[in-house]
């Protein structure tokens, strides 16, 4: 399981990548406080960068000032954001949510008076992904939900909004890991096979269903891992051992070693077309080499989204096999690691020796 600490340092490395570009497109999103000052700004405030230990982060100017800190004069935090694609994206966002079929793209650049380029360029810029790839994760969500309650499967993806059998069965199946019929029943009869070893860094995790390896973890004990592993498929049969673990355990250990530069394994992992892009932006990086969240965002066509890259990273299931680790902050350190930050430091220093004796 992902700790509260481990997203917590994610996302904060990329507000601080954002004070530091002073990215005037994440201004309303967060607020920092300088606690030499006592005063918070916006990401894009002119005034000098502070340390980076010398500050915190906040979700609201509210929250800042129950803080204990106050407004900045120069770049006045506290006063609403001048960017007016923030109401038409909201307004976008809210025609999506209550619509049950997809809406046009013309069509919604129209409802918030924009030409098709313009909306399309600032709905990603500010949400992270395109219209269709958010009204896809809406509908995705919908059908989950819809799929535990509905009385059959045809029901869960009608009202989901899916038109049709074959949108859904292509669409959204192969991103539930599962038989939808299983799905429903919460994962039951679906088998999740483990094998825990020793390596440099830890006991190791990896789990498969028949289809792939759906995790691979690091942790300080087999009980903690295989816990973990339960609340994620609360209603499989989680089975220790099974055909096929032990090449894909091999495989593991050789790159958390440094010893290969790649582990390719056949994956079973639920992602959203986002997270996808970046997971596979993350495998295209070499070994012995290292990105920053922002860099990864531009690779995907995204320059605006390395929030949502550094979510994407936090919760990443499958350690080494998605290279997360090889994503650091651009103003230096390793950052945060959803497996622990000692075990990703350790982990890039031995990519480092195996580049160098490749």
């Amino acid at each position: 399981m992902m700790t509260a600490l481990a997203v917590s340092t994610e996302l904060n490395d990329w507000r601080w990548e954002a004070v530091l570009a002073r990215d005037r497109s994440q201004d309303g999103r967060f607020v920092y406080g300088v606690l030499s000052t006592g005063i918070f700004c916006r990401p894009s405030c002119p005034s000098r960068r502070p340390r980076h230990d010398g500050v915190r982060f906040f979700d609201s100017p509210d929250e800042a000032v129950r803080g204990g800190f106050r407004a900045c004069l120069r770049c006045r935090p506290s006063e609403t954001h001048s960017d007016p694609w923030l109401t038409k994206v909201a307004r976008a966002c809210q025609l999506i949510a209550r619509s049950g079929e997809t809406i046009a793209l013309e069509t919604l650049a129209r409802a918030v008076g924009s030409t098709r380029h313009h909306f399309l360029r600032n709905f990603s810029r500010i949400v992270g992904v395109t219209p269709r790839e958010f009204a896809d994760a809406r509908r995705f969500a919908a059908v989950k939900a819809r799929l535990r309650r509905a009385p059959d499967v045809t029901t869960a993806f009608v009202e989901a909004g899916y038109g049709s059998s074959s949108r859904f069965y292509e669409r959204a199946v192969p991103r539930l890991a599962m038989a939808p019929t299983t799905y429903r029943a919460g994962g039951v009869e679906q088998d999740v096979r483990y094998a825990c070893v020793a390596t440099p860094l830890g006991r190791l995790l990896v789990a498969s269903t028949p289809r792939g390896v759906c995790s691979v973890a690091l942790g300080d004990s087999d009980a903690a891992l295989v816990r973990a592993l339960q609340a994620e498929y609360p209603r499989a049969r989680i089975v220790r051992g099974g055909s096929g673990l032990d090449a894909a355990v091999a495989g593991v250990v050789a790159c958390l070693e440094g010893k290969t530069p790649q582990v390719d394994l056949p994956l079973d992992i639920k992602a959203t077309a986002f997270q996808w892009q970046v997971w596979n932006a993350l495998r295209a990086i070499p070994r012995g080499e290292t990105r920053t969240y922002a860099e990864v965002a531009r690779a995907i066509n995204r320059p605006t989204a390395a929030r949502a890259v550094a979510r994407a990273c936090a919760t990443n299931p499958v350690a080494v096999a998605v290279p997360c680790h090889r994503v650091v902050p651009a103003a230096g350190g390793v950052g945060g690691y959803r497996w622990g930050s000692g075990r990703k430091e350790k982990l890039l220093a031995a990519e480092a020796r195996g580049k160098r004796t490749a």
